[in-house]
């Protein structure tokens, strides 16, 4: 019986070393893998945030910080993948020829342009169901007259008085008047008393009755 458990106490203790020893050559290969991924298209190195990083046939990946940073666990002669939208997916293989269980890298990717073809939408499938519906169109009287009325001159005064002005007229408009008092900065600027063509606009609009008081 004594015989039998020193064998049984033999086996586990050359078991429990067997484990060991694979567990620190496991171990041995495993390697922390970090750094940073930055955009190297301008000198201007910028981090890229949430850049997708996946270990190649593992399944297994992380990704960048808001500071472009990621630290993960692999393995020596994994294959690692980094890709974003917008820049070129690189592939980067960690050497198997290391002998520190850590690795840092900073990783440059560049900016991938992708031009998408234009998109015109219709309410109709194609321009051949268009031409069918514009011919077979019944304008009635109703419609005309409305048309007409959109086009009378009056209603196209009131939207040019009441549509606001789009952000590049606006921008026009103050660059001229800025340059305006740029140009007449020091000296009294002109009165519009010596201009004739604002005299003749004058005379127009009297004889045309805007000065009048309108009725409420």
């Amino acid at each position: 019986m004594k015989m039998k458990y020193c064998l049984i106490a033999c086996f586990s203790i050359l078991f429990s070393i067997q484990q060991n020893i694979a567990q620190v050559i496991e171990d041995d290969n495993l390697v922390q893998f970090s750094g940073m991924v930055l955009d190297g298209a301008d000198a201007e190195l910028v981090p890229i945030p949430y850049v997708n990083i996946l270990v190649k046939g593992k399944s297994r990946g992380t990704y960048s910080d808001f500071n472009g940073f990621f630290s993960i666990v692999v393995e020596k002669g994994d294959e690692i993948e980094f890709s974003a939208i917008g820049y070129t997916t690189i592939q980067f293989i960690i050497p198997d020829t290391l002998t520190d269980n850590r690795y840092s890298l900073v990783q440059l990717m560049s900016r991938d342009a992708i031009n998408l073809p234009e998109t015109v939408v219709f309410p109709w499938p194609s321009r051949e169901h268009f031409k069918l519906e514009f011919l077979a169109m019944d304008v009635s009287s109703q419609m005309q007259a409305k048309a007409s009325n959109n086009m009378a001159q009056e209603s196209l005064e009131k939207m040019r008085n009441d549509v606001p002005n789009d952000p590049k007229e606006n921008a026009n408009y103050y660059l001229r008047q800025q340059a305006r008092e740029f140009y007449y900065i020091g000296q009294q600027p002109p009165m519009n008393i010596y201009n004739p063509i604002a005299w003749k606009q004058f005379f127009d609009a009297w004889k045309r009755g805007d000065f009048k008081k309108k009725k409420k």
